[in-house]
């Protein structure tokens, strides 16, 4: 058990895909370093067990949840809405929620699984970062971040459904850190907002270790040096880090 360091305090967070391995280590480290973390889910009993490990983890942790369909574009600004109201502004908006589907060959692609990961991978991305913009843009230290993949810069023969989506919103990202860059409060004035891409090629957490502990996961990032990266997204320049590549795993 820790209690909040404080590097964060008064930062606000939100984080879509909250239940997931990355998702709950984010949510961890961030309350840990004193920021007030709003989960979003769409499972009530995971968005519950995501939240309780967070509160038993870190006394005192400010952390909340709502259920958001993330498909709807409505329901997300409502979230962004919400948020703002209830905290006074949002500091960041971290885009956590996965997937992957793929094949073993480029000919029995299933365009099914492009279907699901341009709903679950870029459609949700598109909808968070439209509806979050202009709040991270008034904040005085606004942040967002997305996981790619090594798959988007070397796509595999049979990954390319899921390439593709990881490449669709590295794309959009990338738009989005120019709105930053482009929407200063003033002319000559370095922009607070800044928009990161995380490349890892998979993630590891510490079941996946017990459960298999001969096993190398070479090139896997762990769930803790992820959020570990997250957390620092705040102790860079928001000029120096707008629309970088965070690479967490060998070129």
């Amino acid at each position: 058990m820790t209690a909040p360091r404080g590097s964060l305090n008064g930062k606000v967070v939100a984080v879509a895909g909250a239940t997931g391995p990355a998702g709950r280590a984010a949510l961890r480290r961030l309350a840990a370093d004193g920021a007030t973390v709003v989960a979003a889910g769409t499972d009530p009993a995971r968005l519950d067990a995501a939240l309780d490990a967070v509160r038993a983890a870190v006394p005192g942790a400010r952390a909340s949840g709502q259920m958001v369909d993330l498909l709807d574009p409505q329901a997300a600004r409502d979230w962004a809405d919400h948020i703002e109201a209830e905290h006074g502004g949002v500091d960041g908006l971290l885009h956590l929620v996965g997937g992957w589907r793929g094949g073993k060959t480029f000919a029995d692609t299933d365009l099914d699984d492009w279907d699901f990961l341009h709903d679950r991978v870029v459609r949700t991305l598109q909808h968070t970062t439209l509806a979050f913009q202009p709040a991270l843009l008034r904040s005085p230290a606004g942040r967002f971040a997305m996981v790619s993949a090594t798959a988007a810069h070397r796509p595999t023969a049979g990954g390319a459904a899921y390439a593709a989506a990881k490449a669709a919103t590295e794309a959009w990202t990338l738009s989005l850190a120019a709105s930053f860059a482009k929407e200063t409060p003033g002319e000559g004035v370095p922009p607070t907002a800044a928009a990161a891409i995380l490349v890892i090629k998979a993630l590891v957490t510490p079941e996946m270790r017990q459960q298999r502990p001969e096993a190398k996961f070479a090139g896997f990032t762990a769930t803790a040096e992820l959020a570990d990266t997250l957390a620092g997204l705040w102790d860079r320049p928001a000029d120096e880090l707008n629309g970088q590549h965070l690479w967490l795993t060998p070129r």
